[in-house]
């Protein structure tokens, strides 16, 4: 029986698509979604993907897609119960605020607006069933989506200070000649500013998404561990933010401003991310002495 569910698994794994299923309406499904959306991608391409507070839109884009895909074989599983007028209706609205986001330019409607149009593919054709089993990806394409400015500017603001506080204390109590006023720091001869990439919403945004994906690839299916794991990624990522911005101060320090301004600045983008993962690994195991894992036993293939 084991060798037989193995085969069945690996044939699964060999075949892009379920048997069965309807090439044509898949096919004109995904030309109909490229033709609403590449023009959207390739406006966030030039403008918000191309700058370091948002250029993780891409990489969440790809693995919701990824997602997607990973769970075609239980899609086609799932029994047929459409729910035509409430998908109808869903699509009508997103298709409205696509237009408005588009014409308007304004990206966070004309790209947010794909995931009720998935939603409403999932509702037409499959059935609410559909829709709850692939909540996640759908639900993970909310990170992509370029978040208003005045919110950014709003939250920013007071975040960078905290960051720049926190940093420039540690670092004069370690010994190192450091001032702050403000979000700028001073450190021997040099002085640094604090980005917004460097301490900002948008970077709590993507490390929160990091933390999202771990959770579903773990398969946690505790809800009080996971809202646990996720409200404890806000401060992880802040604690990241603080060390990367103390590495950029110490190697300017060391080393010179060119050195804290090429390759080591967006190394130390990297070491953010290398530290939020460990932090958030870390809690993921204290949270294991107190709430049980608890995890789905069922994959997806």
């Amino acid at each position: 029986m084991q060798m037989a569910a193995t085969s069945a698994a690996g044939s699964r794994s060999r075949t892009v698509l379920p048997p069965g299923m309807d090439r044509v309406v898949l096919a004109a499904l995904a030309i109909s979604f490229a033709l609403l959306f590449l023009p959207a991608y390739y406006e966030l391409s030039r403008t918000y993907w191309s700058t370091d507070e948002q250029g993780h839109g891409p990489i969440i884009l790809a693995v919701s897609f990824w997602l997607l895909y990973r769970a075609r074989f239980a899609l086609a599983e799932i029994p047929i119960k459409p729910m035509p007028v409430l998908g109808w209706l869903l699509l009508a609205a997103s298709l409205i605020v696509y237009a408005f986001g588009r014409s308007q330019d304004i990206s966070m409607f004309a790209v947010g607006s794909q995931i009720g149009v998935l939603a409403a593919f999932l509702l037409i054709f499959k059935g609410g069933a559909a829709l709850r089993l692939v909540w996640f990806p759908l639900f993970f394409m909310l990170f992509m989506v370029p978040l208003p400015e005045a919110l950014v500017a709003m939250v920013t603001a007071p975040l960078k200070s905290a960051v720049s506080a926190v940093a420039s204390n540690l670092l004069y109590a370690i010994g190192y000649p450091v001032g702050r006023s403000g979000v700028v720091m001073t450190v021997g001869p040099y002085q640094l500013l604090v980005a917004d990439a460097c301490a900002g919403l948008n970077s709590m945004f993507t490390l929160e998404a990091l933390g999202m994906l771990y959770m579903n690839l773990m398969k946690y299916t505790n809800p009080l561990r996971n809202v646990a794991l996720a409200l404890l990624l806000v401060p992880t990522a802040f604690m990241a933010n603080i060390v990367r911005v103390m590495i950029l101060v110490l190697v300017t320090y060391h080393f010179g401003d060119a050195a804290g301004q090429g390759f080591v600045h967006g190394f130390a983008g990297m070491v953010l991310f290398l530290v939020a993962l460990t932090l958030m690994l870390g809690l993921d195991k204290v949270l294991a002495w107190f709430i049980p894992a608890e995890r789905q036993r069922r994959g997806v293939a």
